[in-house]
């Protein structure tokens, strides 16, 4: 009579394993969003969102940087932007459920903007942009 021995139980691991897409895991992603200002919105306006979006914004840990600004040429159809890096997609979903963002979408930008353009970019896999 054979007796079985049951395998061992080595150490949990919370990483993923290859089914993993490449670069979804190391590469670091730079999401750019344009907006298009509701008419009534003022030049003073567009500096208190400025302001807000960096002061909410940055509050949220998968936020590696951000930047916001205000048009130059008066006539280009996109009078606001942010910029806004992650360590990856994984971060960025995890971001656009943070409550800091969703009041922050709600209060800033909903009552603001008339239409937005969303982008985002994979940059070099592995690039701290906290360092560039």
């Amino acid at each position: 009579m054979t007796t079985r021995k049951a395998p061992k139980k080595g150490p949990v691991s919370h990483l993923r394993g290859s089914q993993e897409p490449p670069n979804t895991f190391s590469s670091m992603i730079h999401h750019v969003v344009l907006y298009k200002l509701k008419s009534e919105v003022t030049p003073a306006r567009v500096e208190e969102m400025m302001m807000n979006t960096r002061m909410q914004l940055l509050k949220i840990p998968e936020v590696l940087s951000i930047k916001c600004g205000k048009r130059i040429d008066q006539e280009l159809p996109w009078p606001f932007f942010i910029a806004i890096d992650f360590e990856s997609m994984d971060k960025y979903a995890i971001f656009r459920d943070d409550p800091v963002f969703v009041k922050w979408m709600e209060e800033t930008i909903k009552p603001n903007t008339s239409d937005s353009l969303s982008l985002d970019f994979e940059m070099d896999p592995g690039k701290d942009v906290r360092f560039s």
